[in-house]
């Protein structure tokens, strides 16, 4: 008797995605670098701009 009555439950997955295994770019840029970057172009400018 209990195989006649069957239960469906809902999915556990909830629709969850793990973007960051879709995509993975060839070029891997570190924080501090684009941070030295950032301080280098605002130097040179500040330098420009009161020497040029």
């Amino acid at each position: 008797m209990p195989q006649d009555q069957k239960m469906m439950l809902p999915s556990s997955q909830g629709g969850l995605v793990r973007y960051y295994d879709e995509y993975k770019s060839r070029i891997q840029i570190k924080p501090s670098h684009v941070i030295v970057l950032a301080v280098a172009i605002i130097a040179i400018e500040v330098f420009l701009h009161n020497f040029g």
